[in-house]
């Protein structure tokens, strides 16, 4: 193994050691640490070693499937723990990636004014982006949740398309608040400057500059992997830790029985403004781990068949109203996503001077495959592959003792 892969697989560790903490989540910490450690080290060094030629592929697959692992994590805070049938995920996921791009980029100046426009620019640092995705997309969704809550079902699912197709709109048609239909380009990568030898952080000790100096900045993803990956994990703890304790166990109450809920004291209306504006806070940040990735984004990059309904089929076959199911869920359709685009490609190819008609629609197939899997997901195991516990205390067992 050279340097440049053993390089690689050392930013691979700390996904593959998070990766670990969450597949041996049920064994106690003294047993959990050594054996993500263990499954991190030969994860890591086993794909550098044995997979070299698709370690580029891996990662950035990896990455994708994380955003969309954060997506389906807010979702599940709205659906999963409070019933809210949300069909406006894309117009959030829309609010946080634009916050994000006009926090972190400056201000066009000059000639470049006379073809790039945004409302503001701060060039401010990437967690203070974050923080503001966030915060955007839980205002917007405050004043969203107001006049539109009170509706149920398919009411409620509509509207929030509706919202999200208009927020879209804005995006695309308002040339002020973000470029319009021109891409909104020059998005800054967080600590690209690690892998810059000729504009190194300034920061940097000089004994580190050496060792760091094999990667190149085509090679950002593999840190940019460690980023996401930290943030997908600060969601996770974050919104199992709230799920599980006295509010969590209000907003299942709140979803499986509202008028009981109400009897016994429960604040319902408060509690599912909250659980709305929560799971919007957290596609927001999706929105924000995206932004920089892309580099360069649009209003297209928000349409609800990619940015919505791609993450309730994430959902639905991780199992809603588990957390570890709805990221599970989020890297197999990523993963069926991605396979069924090489197939697609495949057929184009061969069938372009076959049947150039038929070749031409080979892109349909993609979605059609994910729609019989959703179609199979309700027929067959609606519940997903992992069920929602009942019980989630932890000082509860799961099975009494006898």
């Amino acid at each position: 193994m050279d340097h440049l892969h053993l390089l690689k697989a050392c930013f691979l560790l700390i996904p593959a050691f998070l990766l670990g903490c969450l597949v041996f989540s049920s064994w106690r910490w003294p047993k959990r640490l050594p054996a993500a450690i263990v499954l991190a080290v030969v994860l890591a060094f086993g794909v550098a070693a044995w997979l070299p030629g698709i370690m580029d592929y891996l990662v950035s697959f990896s990455i994708m499937a994380i955003i969309y692992s954060i997506l389906s994590l807010g979702l599940n805070a709205q659906w999963g723990y409070n019933g809210h049938l949300d069909f406006g995920v894309a117009g959030f996921f829309a609010v946080g990636a634009f916050t994000m791009a006009l926090f972190v980029t400056s201000e066009p100046a000059g000639a470049m004014a006379a073809y790039a426009q945004q409302w503001f620019g701060f060039n401010a640092p990437y967690l203070v982006g974050v923080v503001a995705a966030g915060i955007m997309a839980g205002v917007v969704a405050y004043l969203i949740a107001q006049p539109i809550l009170h509706l149920r079902a398919d009411f409620l699912a509509i509207a929030t398309l509706g919202i999200a197709e208009i927020i879209r709109l804005i995006f695309q048609n308002e040339r002020w608040l973000a470029n319009g239909p021109q891409p909104l380009s020059g998005i800054t990568q967080p600590l690209s400057c690690l892998l810059d030898s000729a504009n190194p952080c300034s920061w940097l000790p000089e004994a580190v500059k050496p060792a760091l100096s094999a990667m190149a900045p085509r090679d950002y993803s593999y840190l940019y992997l460690v980023i996401v990956s930290l943030g997908l994990a600060v969601v996770y703890v974050l919104l199992e830790t709230m799920v599980r304790s006295p509010w969590g166990r209000a907003l299942r109450a709140v979803r499986d029985e509202e008028e009981s809920a109400a009897m016994n004291g429960k604040p319902v209306k408060s509690l599912r403004v909250q659980s709305f504006v929560l799971g919007a806070v957290i596609i927001g940040v999706a929105g924000a781990l995206y932004a920089p990735y892309m580099v360069t984004i649009d209003y297209s990059h928000f349409k609800p068949l990619f940015a919505t309904f791609l993450v309730w089929v994430m959902l639905m076959l991780g199992g809603s109203g588990n957390n570890k199911g709805a990221i599970l869920g989020a890297f197999v359709i990523w993963a069926v996503w991605s396979g069924t685009g090489f197939v697609t490609n495949y057929l184009q190819v061969a069938l372009q001077n076959v049947a150039p008609d038929m070749a031409a629609r080979m892109s349909f197939l993609r979605w059609a495959f994910v729609g019989l899997l959703l179609a199979l997901i309700v027929l067959y195991r609606p519940q997903g592959i992992l069920p929602e516990k009942k019980r989630v205390s932890r000082f509860i067992p799961d099975s009494p003792k006898k």
